[in-house]
C-alpha cells in the first residue's frame, strides 16, 4: 500500500531528527521550525531531551518557538518533571524563550534548587522571565537561599538572576549579606557590587567581596 504523501514526509522528518549526522539533525530542526506543524511537538521536545550537540539543540528550540504556545507549553511543562537533567534544562531553557507565563506554575522550588548546576542556572534564568509580578519578591528571597552556591559560573548567574529582577530583590540581598556563612555574604556582596557597577565584571567583584569578608567588614 502507498502511503499518503504528508505521511511519508512527516515520516522522512522524524527519521532526520534522529540521524547519526548531527548536520542533518540540524536541517531536520531548521525545516520543522520553517514549516510549523503540531505533530511535530512531541517528538521536538523529546528530541530536546537527548540531542548531544549544543546546536542543534538550539535548533530543536527555536523550531518549538515557531509553534503555537498552547501546543508547546503543555508538554514542555511535563518535561520539566524527567529524570533526565538534559530534558530539564531545556524544557527550561526552550520555556524562557517563548516567555508564556501560563508555564509559571511548573517552575518549582525544587527546580531552583535541582541537584544539576545546569539545570539549576537555566531555572533561575526561566523564572525570572516567568515569573508574575507580584511573584518577583518571593521568587528574589527563593533565589538568595542559593547565594554561596557552586563555582564562579554558578555563582554569577544567580546574581545575574537576583538583578535582573530588579528592587525586589534589595531586602533579600541585604540579609545575605548578613549570615553567618562566609560565602553567601561574600556572594552577596559581589552581587550587590555587580549591580552598582556592571562595567566592574564579576570576577573583580566577587574577589573584593571575599576580601572585605576576610576582613571582617560589610563593604557597603
Amino acid at each position: 500500500m502507498t502511503l499518503p504523501q504528508e505521511e511519508t514526509t512527516t515520516m522522512r522528518a522524524f527519521r532526520a531528527l534522529a540521524h547519526p549526522d548531527a548536520s542533518v539533525r540540524l536541517q531536520a530542526a531548521l525545516a520543522v521550525g520553517t514549516a510549523p506543524d503540531p505533530g511535530f511537538v512531541a517528538e521536538l521536545v523529546e528530541r530536546c531531551a537527548v540531542e548531544p550537540e549544543f546546536s542543534v539543540r538550539e535548533m530543536l528550540t527555536w523550531a518549538l518557538t515557531r509553534h503555537e504556545p498552547s501546543a508547546v507549553v503543555p508538554p514542555l511543562v511535563e518535561a520539566l518533571r524527567s529524570d533526565r537533567a538534559r530534558a530539564r534544562s531545556q524544557a527550561l531553557h526552550t520555556l524562557s524563550k517563548i516567555g508564556d507565563r501560563r508555564a509559571w506554575p511548573g517552575i518549582t522550588p525544587a527546580l531552583l534548587a535541582d541537584a544539576d548546576d545546569e539545570v539549576a542556572r537555566t531555572a533561575w534564568r526561566a523564572a525570572v522571565v516567568l515569573a508574575p509580578d507580584c511573584e518577583k519578591p518571593a521568587l528574589a528571597v527563593e533565589l538568595a537561599k542559593h547565594l554561596g552556591r557552586g563555582e564562579r559560573e554558578t555563582q554569577l548567574s544567580l546574581s545575574r538572576a537576583l538583578i535582573a529582577l530588579g528592587e525586589v530583590t534589595r531586602p533579600a540581598l541585604d540579609a545575605a549579606a548578613a549570615a553567618p556563612d562566609p560565602r553567601v555574604r561574600a556572594h552577596a556582596l559581589a552581587t550587590e557590587r555587580l549591580w552598582r557597577d556592571p562595567d566592574a565584571g564579576f570576577a573583580f567583584a566577587i574577589e573584593e567581596a571575599k576580601r572585605v569578608v576576610a576582613l571582617g567588614g560589610e563593604g557597603r
